[in-house]
């Protein structure tokens, strides 16, 4: 048997890192307002929003889609330097890694519950099963791929018009493939799974990435790739706009005149992520898209800020929900608070339902933690250009 070959040198496309960069940061900010915002009030309820509340909810809304479909470019330029088996093999492990990752590290994060009563299925976990499904699914001709992911893309919404089954095991699993929104189920007496990331609709994105990765290849023109990536972005907020002008199509949730021009506003954006509504992603991906164009060739202080960040997504990912804890309970013993309301039965623990801050200090908290993972963020950042360990393809 023949050896196989050893992957190629990674190529780093600086436009992706741009992009990849500024979601990353702003992706923080809703996760540190889930801990730190005083009250816990839902930014997409219109009966209790207020439009600079809805706006912290709705910028994060992008990081998402953004960060599955770039992942779906990666895993395409990561196939330029390996054979098909090799590359399947790749995706599948890392696929695999990537769930292990979702349920021991990121839940631990989450919860700060060694004995595990919630596991929580999250973006790494819906990366993790479509780089598997995309693993398999790379042995397919690329038109194949193509319109898999474009029937999952466009199509998973009619789902919304379909009566499924409400119990049993393919209730479950019509759920965890499809149409999980917090969906929570029993796993013992004692433990549970929640799934917040139905699997294909996010796996549509991916292998949607995956097929638009061949415009990053070194063979692929610029003129001819910033065009293309501006048709597509202008055609999917075009879509956006005009399924949700017209609740037509494409959202379970339509929007509707409120009784101010604000909230009418607010009603007309929020949109679905859980699962990911066609309008909801057109309104994203669209505009990503259009970054995307727009950062190629751009080089200020601004986006090599951004490339710290996003060139060592997976590792900043893990350690900013960490630092957010460590925050959250430095802050929580330092405001008078004591082990007797450790435990919260509406939420995750250490968060009473006293405990935060007004958004103001929810975004001071933000930049303290964006900027503590600055430094640890370039040195990795910088180690993995230097060096080559098999393990750093899974970090």
């Amino acid at each position: 048997m023949t050896a196989l070959a050893e992957p190629g040198p990674k190529q780093r496309i600086q436009s992706i890192d741009i992009l990849r960069g500024l979601i990353m940061l702003i992706m923080a900010i809703d996760h540190t307002r889930d801990y730190f915002h005083l009250g816990g009030i839902n930014p997409t309820n219109l009966a209790v929003t207020t439009p600079f509340l809805f706006f912290t909810r709705w910028i994060t809304h992008f990081c998402a889609p953004l960060f599955v479909f770039l992942s779906g470019i990666s895993a395409h330029l990561a196939g330029t330097r390996r054979t098909r088996p090799q590359l399947s093999a790749f995706l599948i492990k890392r696929g695999l890694w990537l769930v292990f990752i979702e349920v021991v590290v990121i839940t631990f994060a989450l919860t700060l519950d060694p004995g595990y009563h919630l596991i929580i299925f999250q973006v790494i976990w819906a990366i993790g099963t479509s780089m598997i499904v995309l693993g398999l699914l790379v042995w397919l001709p690329l038109p194949a791929i193509a319109a898999i992911g474009v029937v999952l893309f466009f199509g998973h919404d009619i789902l919304d018009h379909i009566n499924l089954p409400q119990s049993g095991a393919s209730s479950v699993e019509w759920k965890i493939l499809f149409t999980a929104q917090g969906s929570i189920f029993p796993l013992d007496k004692t433990h549970f799974l929640g799934a917040f990331y139905a699997v294909l609709p996010w796996t549509g994105v991916m292998v949607l990435g995956y097929v638009a990765g061949v415009m990053f290849r070194s063979s692929f023109g610029q003129a001819r790739r910033r065009g293309n990536l501006l048709i597509a972005g202008l055609a999917l907020v075009g879509l956006f706009i005009i399924l949700r002008a017209f609740n037509i199509y494409g959202d379970p949730a339509p929007w509707s005149a409120q009784k101010s021009t604000a909230l009418t506003i607010i009603s007309f954006f929020n949109v679905s992520k859980y699962p990911p509504s066609l309008i909801y992603l057109g309104m994203t991906i669209g505009p990503g898209l259009l970054l995307l164009r727009a950062f190629e060739g751009v080089d200020n202080r601004i986006t090599r800020l951004f490339i710290v960040y996003g060139t060592v997504p997976f590792f900043y990912y893990v350690l900013h929900f960490y630092l957010i804890r460590v925050y959250n309970l430095i802050l929580f013993f330092a405001m008078g608070y004591t082990g007797k309301d450790i435990a919260n039965p509406k939420g995750f623990a250490f968060v009473p339902a006293t405990f935060g801050f007004n958004l103001f200090g929810v975004y001071v908290v933000w930049f303290c933690v964006i900027a503590a993972l600055y430094l640890p963020c370039r040195w990795y950042s910088r180690y993995k250009q230097t060096h080559r360990q098999w393990w750093l393809s899974y970090l």
